[in-house]
């Protein structure tokens, strides 16, 4: 049921993390918990539940002052992909340049406006499902979406004047 959700779990720890070994970590911790509490799940949404999971280990073993700060930024030669899979060499180093920018960009806003992001734009998830995952109303997830989206055309403006 939760294994569909691995590379969604992966995406939302790697960013939440900032690293692959702890993105690894948490989400073993987190499949192993969701096993645990396998009752608790009533059988509607589980990448949902599954996100929830992984969000809530990964703030409780900051908490508990378990989580590390590294801040190591995505590689996408590591994690992206050519959605392609071809293009002349221009195009692809125009995309992977624009990709780190974004990347960059995304890593520099504070926290509840990157978490939101993510699970939108990236995870593709609705406003319900984010406000269930990160346990805010909706109308805070619209909020924290619009201002994490000015924040971000901000940042990737100001990376831009700077080239």
């Amino acid at each position: 049921m939760a294994l569909p959700h691995l590379d969604a779990a992966y995406k939302l720890a790697r960013w939440l993390t900032r690293n692959d070994q702890n993105a690894q970590d948490l989400v073993q911790t987190a499949f192993l918990r969701a096993y645990r509490y396998m009752d608790g799940y009533h059988g509607d949404g589980a990448r949902a539940w599954l996100l929830t999971i992984v969000r809530n280990t990964y703030y409780t073993a900051l908490r508990d002052g378990r989580a590390e700060h590294a801040d190591i930024g995505f590689d996408e030669e590591l994690h992206g992909h050519d959605e392609e899979g071809c293009g002349n060499p221009e195009d692809i180093l125009a995309r992977a340049d624009a990709k780190e920018a974004v990347n960059h960009a995304l890593d520099t806003l504070p926290q509840p406006f990157r978490e939101v992001l993510v699970l939108k734009e990236i995870d593709d998830l609705s406003y319900k499902e984010i406000a269930d995952i990160v346990g805010i109303p909706i109308g805070t997830v619209m909020s924290r979406l619009a201002r994490g989206r000015k924040l971000l055309l901000a940042r990737l403006k100001q990376s831009d004047g700077e080239s």
